[in-house]
């Protein structure tokens, strides 16, 4: 798909395999994902020069149920990627929020996101949201999945 990120990867979802969910996108959907990844998550990799894990692409309505995900969710339209990487978290985080900064990429959503039970921590991008905007909002959460 693009030089750090497959296709494949952007689609991965153990909730869908162990739950018999189809998560296969339209055409349309991959061309979304293609220009996430064209815009934002290759350079950002580039950029933090260490590998990133996409533990969240791609979610069909039912996945996108089945994880617990907002109704409104640009996953499901392919604008969205959560992401981590091994290492420090808060340096990850710090490091994206300064790149966006210093870029002027433009995004709809950086939330800095945590789930309150697990502890475990990812940055949801999103380019777009459902109306074509990028808002540039930036906001920490606490989830509860």
């Amino acid at each position: 798909m693009a030089t750090y990120f497959t296709l494949a990867e952007l689609l991965k979802s153990n909730t869908a395999k162990k739950n018999g969910i189809d998560n296969t996108p339209t055409f349309e959907v991959v061309d979304h994902l293609r220009e996430l990844t064209e815009k934002i998550l290759d350079p950002l990799r580039a950029a933090w020069g260490k590998p990133i894990r996409v533990s969240s692409g791609y979610r069909c309505p039912r996945l996108n149920a089945a994880v617990g995900g907002s109704k409104t969710s640009v996953h499901m339209i392919g604008y969205a990627a959560d992401l981590q990487t091994s290492g420090s978290f808060s340096k990850f985080r710090d490091f994206v929020v300064a790149w966006f900064k210093s870029t002027n990429t433009k995004f709809d959503q950086l939330l800095l996101e945590r789930d309150e039970k697990t502890g475990d921590q990812w940055i949801h991008i999103g380019l777009y949201n459902n109306a074509g905007q990028q808002r540039g909002i930036v906001k920490v959460m606490e989830v509860s999945r």
